[in-house]
């Protein structure tokens, strides 16, 4: 079965891609973070390159959550009902039994022409013929309950493999993007009873070192759910992924998988020194997340840069700067300065990242936003996960001091479409994880196609990509074996460094040098750091291995 007229000979292997989270477009909000933007690179790639592959995903009722303020400008939550006239009905309901309760999955179509992807099915449980609580499974992306969290991934993995049984799309490979469909590979012994089978056609990737990404609930709490479908027991069991009463989807991925990747060079060294104390796990190679230029990349900069035209692209990035600016104007009320040094960090806020790392020492910071001589405006943008109190502390802490600096913003409603602007409208875009913490980090991929020049250290994906003074400013990282107080001094320290230095001097005593870096960031950027690269090295390097 082709969903397009013909499929590329490179790419005949059938694979079903599972994902909770899809960034393809703006108007479909089932996304939160970076594992989305990343799937809906891949999906766009997919439909470009004609792969034999299909998407499946969850169609959450209220989104991840929408990002508003509160009447003193803190930020909150808000949940509202999505409705969606661009999918099509293919009239496919499944069953799937939740804690000994079988409920209905109705899937819906997204059709590659809609928004230029691999077709994705959307799985939802909000339907009249389930009960109340059944039909709240699909409510929110990430639901801080542990059931229903458990649920989703049931209804996921299970129901997304029965809804390709009931289409009969024959699948090749089956793909887990973080282990959130686990339960496919039950689905699959189900079929095959055995797991030699299983392995043979499922391939995981894993994309974060940290806790909150790699999953575990209680063994007896997901036995109960029926998150292993009809698998024995004592065939569960022969997993080993039992730690302490906790069952690791993670490791259960990587003994049922017959490869699996992380997602940068530096992620693949730091995930196979992760599990490799652990028997029988599949190898672990990594693919370098990309994203997709097409989608990404402003077309008058594009061109401008196609044409060795740098003074077109330092005349398209003051007015992508503008329109920026007025989008900034409009929510915050601040006016800022075209002319002036404009530093942006916006992506998932989270401890980690360190969003406000530039701020740790005040004084410093101030005295840089204040300079009149060569000033910065520096923007915040990103949503915390809803339940993350930390993390919506540090939001409001910067908060306050944007209230106090025409000089400093910071925004809500951090989705594709102001992702795009932002991007555009930056100078530089500030990346300063806790180093090895990033397993790859890819908005500063998009930056760069957008003619911004990236201030990271070297984690992630910038690892690949980064040379300092040449297509990016590279700052130095404190030893992760410190203690965090420790180690988040020292990178300050090297941040106000690098800027005092380095990027504040180069943006206003020597233009020409900067235009030579952008220069050579995108043309650093494009060739490899293109999805149309990652979707290829899927195929060679996990699904045809």
């Amino acid at each position: 079965m082709s969903d397009y007229s013909s499929i590329n000979q490179e790419y005949t292997t059938s694979v079903a891609y599972f994902s909770m989270e899809y960034a393809i477009h703006q108007p479909l909000k089932v996304y939160s973070g970076g594992l989305g933007f990343l799937s809906g690179s891949h999906m766009r790639s997919a439909h470009d390159l004609k792969q034999n592959l299909v998407g499946v995903g969850m169609l959450w009722k209220y989104g991840y959550y929408d990002q508003g303020r509160n009447e003193d400008l803190t930020m909150r939550v808000d949940y509202t009902t999505k409705y969606y006239s661009f999918f099509e009905d293919p009239d496919i309901k499944v069953q799937v039994t939740v804690f000994g309760k079988d409920i209905w999955v109705k899937a819906y179509r997204l059709k590659p022409e809609t928004f230029g992807s691999a077709p994705i099915y959307f799985l939802t449980t909000d339907l009249p013929e389930n009960d109340y609580l059944s039909r709240t499974i699909t409510n929110y992306l990430y639901d801080p309950n542990e059931e229903t969290r458990i649920a989703q991934s049931i209804v996921l993995g299970i129901g997304g493999g029965k809804v390709l049984d009931a289409i009969n799309r024959h699948v090749d490979i089956y793909h887990i993007n973080e282990a959130h469909a686990l339960p496919i590979a039950f689905q699959l012994y189900d079929k095959y009873k055995n797991w030699n089978d299983v392995k043979s056609h499922l391939v995981f990737t894993t994309h974060t070192p940290e806790k909150a990404g790699n999953e575990s609930h209680n063994f007896d709490l997901l036995k109960r759910a029926s998150f292993f479908g009809s698998v024995p027991e004592h065939e569960i069991h022969a997993l080993d992924s039992v730690i302490n009463g906790q069952f690791e989807y993670s490791l259960a991925a990587l003994r049922m998988a017959k490869k699996a990747n992380g997602v940068s060079e530096l992620h693949g060294i730091v995930a196979r020194d992760m599990w490799k104390d652990y028997a029988n796990i599949c190898p672990i190679d990594h693919i370098t997340n990309s994203q997709h230029v097409g989608y990404w990349a402003d077309k008058a900069l594009l061109q401008a840069y196609h044409e060795h035209n740098d003074h077109w692209i330092t005349m398209r990035k003051k007015e992508l700067k503008k329109q920026l600016f007025e989008v900034i104007a409009d929510q915050t009320g601040d006016i800022l300065d075209p002319d002036v040094l404009t530093i942006v960090w916006c992506r998932r806020f989270a401890g980690y990242k360190r969003p406000d790392l530039i701020m740790r020492d005040y004084e410093r910071f101030i005295k840089l936003i204040t300079n009149n001589d060569q000033p910065i405006q520096v923007i915040w943008a990103g949503k915390p996960y809803p339940k993350d109190q930390g993390a919506i502390d540090i939001f409001n802490k910067i908060l306050q001091t944007t209230l106090t600096s025409s000089r400093a913003v910071i925004l809500v409603g951090y989705e594709l479409g102001l992702s795009a602007l932002l991007k555009r409208g930056a100078d530089i875009w500030l990346n300063n994880p806790r180093y090895t913490r990033e397993a790859s980090g890819t908005s500063g991929m998009t930056a760069a196609m957008n003619a911004t020049l990236n201030l990271s250290n070297l984690d992630g994906w910038v690892k690949e990509f980064g040379k300092n003074m040449d297509n990016s400013f590279i700052m130095q990282h404190a030893d992760s074996s410190q203690g965090m107080e420790e180690q988040d001094n020292q990178d300050a320290r090297f941040l106000y460094e690098i800027m005092e230095q380095q990027v504040i001097p180069t943006y206003y005593n020597d233009p020409k040098k900067w235009s030579q870096m952008i220069r050579r960031s995108m043309d650093d950027i494009f060739p490899f750091f293109n999805s149309d690269r990652m979707a290829d090295e899927y195929y060679k390097k996990l699904y045809n291995a």
